[in-house]
């Protein structure tokens, strides 16, 4: 079992790292850009920071990010 831990350690770390920095990236947009598509600021923060594992930030991108 140990091994197998080993084996997956470096995909779970660059994993990791793609959803902090898809996270950093999406709350980032939110805080400087004022308009939205659907919702208001709060309710993209809300929804980006709770659903951390790429749901959040891929929900804002598909459904709130303005165009343009």
């Amino acid at each position: 079992m140990p091994d197998l831990i080993y084996e997956i350690l470096p995909f779970i770390i660059q994993l990791a790292i793609a959803e902090f920095a898809l996270l950093a990236y999406t709350i980032y947009h939110i805080l400087t850009h004022p308009t939205y598509k659907r919702g208001n600021r709060a309710l993209w923060l809300t929804v980006a920071v709770i659903g951390m594992q790429f749901i959040g930030p891929v929900l804002y991108f598909l459904l709130g990010k303005e165009d343009g």
